[in-house]
């Protein structure tokens, strides 16, 4: 175990984020909410990452007892797929879920054999493991609107598809923000720059992408205001309410790019190879004008993983629109 404040960040208002050791250093976050002495996690990362949220809870003080709440954004195995292992270890908590999700975490089968499709069973195994199932009578299904109280510190569910129909978001009051998951899309610490902070991109992952849905999920919570955005891919960004309008808008142009990129491509088995090249093309443009200075080569190297994601996602949507 390396030393636990090593992988857990102080945000502020009683909100940490811990790295969850995915994939790769600062690449996937889970946060842990403290108030009054009662504790929630939004997020879990996979089974791997178990240990380290109940280190950080430890680091803070806090009984496993003390956690009321587990929350996963959606059912992805980078956001959820810990949820019933750590689950397990926090006697008093509810697993707070979207109720399209809700059946994936209670039986994991099916949530399993999807992405064994898209990961190829090696490296599910080599990321997640197996995932466990949650007992139905500790799960609570949210609803667009829900308030759960925190120790006095309201949490509002939105219901926000869009980078999958089985996402809600959550506002905290608190710090003014939201917990988005992967709907506000993701944003590296290494791409953030001196003249204008934060860098986003979309994430249209396999397999429910609906830009019009994903568009109207990002302009609710916009309206809310909000002073910063918690991502899970990673940890808060928004230097203001003015800044995280910057963020929407740059989001938005780019899933704009990205869908008129895939409709103009020919359905032919070059397509794939094209829509990466393109998206490529995309997120190099608009980091040089963020004012990122890293290589092209670095740049494409660490997002090589979300392009192949993104790619997917919109060939599945592009699919889908042709049957409709």
């Amino acid at each position: 175990m390396p030393d636990r404040l090593s992988f857990v960040q102080p945000l502020g208002h009683g909100i940490h984020a811990v790295d969850t050791g995915f994939h790769r250093p600062i690449f996937d976050a889970a946060f842990l909410i403290v108030e009054r002495g009662r504790a929630a996690f939004i997020d879990t990362g996979t089974n791997h990452s178990v240990p380290r949220l109940l280190a950080a809870l430890e680091s803070l003080g806090l009984a496993p007892d003390a956690v009321d709440f587990v929350i996963p954004t959606h059912v992805h195995l980078d956001h959820a797929g810990g949820a019933g292992l750590l689950m397990r270890s926090l006697p008093a908590a509810r697993l707070v879920v979207h109720p399209l999700g809700a059946r994936h975490l209670i039986d994991p089968a099916r949530l399993m054999d999807s992405a064994t499709r898209v990961y190829g069973a090696q490296e599910v195994e080599r990321s997640y493991g197996t995932v466990i199932g949650v007992d139905e009578a500790r799960v609570l299904r949210t609803h667009d609107g829900l308030v759960l109280t925190l120790a006095e510190r309201p949490l509002t569910f939105l219901d926000t598809p869009g980078h999958a129909r089985h996402h809600h978001c959550i506002w905290d009051e608190r710090s003014r923000g939201f917990f988005t998951g992967d709907t506000f899309g993701l944003s590296y610490r290494e791409f953030d720059t001196p003249q204008h902070g934060a860098w986003i991109m979309p994430t249209s992952t396999p397999i429910q992408f609906d830009p019009v849905a994903l568009r109207h999920s990002v302009s609710r919570m916009l309206a809310f205001e909000p002073h910063s955005m918690y991502l899970t891919h990673y940890s808060r960004i928004g230097a203001d309410a003015r800044d995280v309008q910057r963020l929407g808008a740059l989001l938005l142009a780019q899933m704009d790019e990205m869908v008129a990129l895939a409709l103009a491509l020919p359905n032919d088995p070059s397509r794939h190879a094209a829509m990466m090249r393109g998206l490529g093309e995309i997120h190099l443009r608009h980091l040089r004008a963020h004012g990122c200075v890293l290589p092209d080569a670095q740049i494409l190297a660490m997002l090589d993983l979300d392009l192949e994601l993104n790619a997917q996602g919109l060939a599945i949507w592009l699919k889908r629109r042709l049957l409709q």
